[in-house]
């Protein structure tokens, strides 16, 4: 699901698909209902997951990308579970920024569950400050040189674990179809009629807590939900009055 578009205001990075649905398509929806060009990138197929299988979650992430409403959903076809914070690798993600050039990029979380996500959330951060460095070259498909480009800000969204947010944005109109995009990633999450084994994710209770999250985050600043998210450098706005 890739239009051919010259740039995006927004692009996702995830360790596995269905990281973003987990945690910030809300945001995602939101800002494409606002009319930005909106985009995700997963590193891995998630081909370690102990249920289904890479081809299927293939299938899975393209109609979860649909329900979204992506304007591009890639897959960098990183080693789940073994890829390391290389310069190949970081190679490989500064190509994607160079060819999108989104003012904002989200990123798995600083710190969770899964060694993954705290590798996806360094590999990300580190790739977007080399992306914006000269004398790293990078080529296109047709081999043309990609100009440097360096996103404005790296927000780090929550996961497993619980950090407590410095940045939360209201979600509410969005949350029922946040539910119907994690679902679509069905060999993963609670299905009764599944065969398949028991994961710590496939309970019922496992999505009733995605939403015990969302009005969680969400309360803070009086909204009904919300996704949190975490940055690593001072914020800053022109007005207070911009402040929920």
């Amino acid at each position: 699901m890739t239009e051919k578009i010259k740039k995006l205001d927004m692009l996702a990075f995830a360790a596995h698909p269905d990281d973003t649905e987990l945690a910030c398509c809300g945001v995602l929806m939101a800002e494409i209902a606002a009319g930005k060009k909106v985009g995700v990138a997963d590193l891995t197929r998630g081909e370690l997951g102990t249920r289904g299988t890479a081809a299927l979650r293939d299938i899975e992430a393209a109609e979860a990308a649909r329900i979204v409403g992506l304007h591009v959903r890639e897959n960098l076809q990183l080693a789940d579970g073994y890829f390391e914070n290389t310069a190949d690798n970081r190679r490989v993600l500064i190509q994607v920024l160079r060819r999108y050039r989104p003012d904002i990029v989200l990123a798995n979380a600083l710190s969770d569950r899964h060694p993954d996500h705290r590798r996806g959330a360094q590999i990300v951060a580190d790739a977007c400050f080399f992306s914006g460095l000269p004398k790293i070259p990078t080529f296109d498909a047709n081999g043309t040189p990609q100009a440097p480009w360096r996103p404005r800000l790296v927000l780090h969204y929550i996961q497993d674990y619980w950090i407590k947010p410095e940045v939360v944005v209201d979600i509410s109109p969005f949350m029922e179809r946040k539910m119907l995009a994690i679902r679509a990633f069905k060999s993963q999450f609670y299905d009764p009629a599944s065969g398949e084994p028991e994961t710590y994710i496939s309970s019922p209770q496992f999505l009733e807590n995605i939403i015990t999250r969302g009005r969680e985050h969400g309360r803070s600043c009086n909204f009904e939900y919300a996704e949190g998210f975490n940055v690593t450098k001072i914020m800053g706005v022109k007005s207070v009055f911009d402040v929920y």
